[in-house]
């Protein structure tokens, strides 16, 4: 692709290392930047370096937030007893978005995948545990993506942690066997969390 501009080019090739953006696509929407007001396209880039340069994960559950402690964590109307383990923070979104959950969370960061390299120490299980030591959690629900991932690491929890007096729960299977939390439709999220089931070594 010939460019008439460095400058073009360059913008074109940033905007494209973005996942789902090809260079065609890229190309577009460096264009379209161009024909916008110049206040649309700067707000735009204010935005970005604000994204990269001022967002902060809690302290307590490791969710996106502005400041050190997340609105959720902060809400003293949520449910301490129960916390809901995900995998990542746009699961956190699914299920607020459900409005059928009114404890907290906890993202992981990630699942176990011995194929991508991810072991369970790569993940943020040290602060499950430092909340269940607190002794104020009497319920863990495992929100986790019904893959072979998933499961494996909600039964590496469930080994690590069932010494703790605490029930486990996992999201009934709403969620098709394979799919990710944060693509499943909000009713159907919604009733996995309601729905819950007790967890034990056979699921």
């Amino acid at each position: 692709m010939n460019f008439p501009s460095k400058v073009l080019e360059k913008a074109v090739e940033e905007i494209s290392s973005l996942p789902g953006i090809g260079k065609k696509s890229a190309l577009r929407l460096a264009l379209h930047l161009l024909r916008v007001p110049e206040s649309q396209g700067m707000a735009l880039g204010k935005a970005i370096q604000k994204l990269v340069t001022d967002i902060k994960y809690c302290q307590e559950c490791h969710n996106f937030s502005d400041e050190d402690i997340c609105e959720i964590c902060s809400n003293h109307k949520r449910n301490d007893e129960v916390l809901c383990i995900v995998e990542d923070v746009r699961d956190v979104m699914a299920i607020e978005n459900t409005a059928k959950f009114n404890g907290k969370y906890l993202v992981l960061g990630g699942k176990i995948s011995p194929m991508e390299g991810i072991g369970p120490h790569q993940l943020n299980i040290s602060s499950i545990e430092r909340k269940l030591n607190e002794g104020k959690v009497k319920e863990l629900i495992f929100a986790l993506s019904a893959t072979m991932e998933g499961d494996t690491t909600a039964y590496y929890l469930y080994k690590k942690f069932k010494e703790f007096p605490v029930t486990f729960s996992t999201i009934a299977r709403g969620i098709s066997v394979g799919d990710e939390l944060e693509y499943a439709d909000e009713i159907s999220l919604g009733r996995s969390i309601v729905n819950r089931l007790p967890y034990n070594e056979s699921n």
